[in-house]
């Protein structure tokens, strides 16, 4: 298994399952942040048609390409039919959000053979690891 950064380090396409486009909320000033230093971000969310100027899509299974990682800002319950998703859609990784644990959700991914990281913050391990995908 990867660690945290080396798993952002190989990202490129993110899908960032809970984005929201309140700009008080980490699920939207962590993910714009990692915009911001250069991935690509696939905003879930079915409630939006937009954010961060990006088309949003309501589901996983509803991404037409290919997903390097998917960073889950839901609560721990939702955390595992996530992983199932993420699973489904052949995500190599997922990554749950600071505050986010499920046993649950770990041994489905663990089971499937996808790097999986959870209670830590993307935007922290970018900026602790220094990481862009700026050129």
């Amino acid at each position: 298994m990867r660690t945290a950064q080396q798993i952002l380090a190989d990202a490129n396409v993110i899908a960032v399952v809970g984005a929201s486009r309140d700009p008080s909320k980490s699920a939207h000033s962590v993910p714009r942040q990692i915009l911001r230093h250069g991935w690509r971000i696939i905003p879930v969310n079915p409630f939006t048609d937009e954010i961060f100027g990006l088309k949003t899509v309501p589901t996983l299974a509803d991404i037409d390409e290919p997903i390097d990682l998917v960073n889950i800002f839901r609560p721990s319950h939702d955390a595992l039919e996530v992983v199932r998703q993420a699973i489904e859609i052949k995500a190599p990784a997922v990554w749950l959000q600071t505050g986010i644990i499920s046993t649950e959700a770990r041994r489905s991914a663990e089971e499937a053979g996808i790097d999986y990281v959870e209670d830590r913050c993307i935007a922290v391990e970018r900026a602790a690891a220094a990481l862009t995908k700026l050129r």
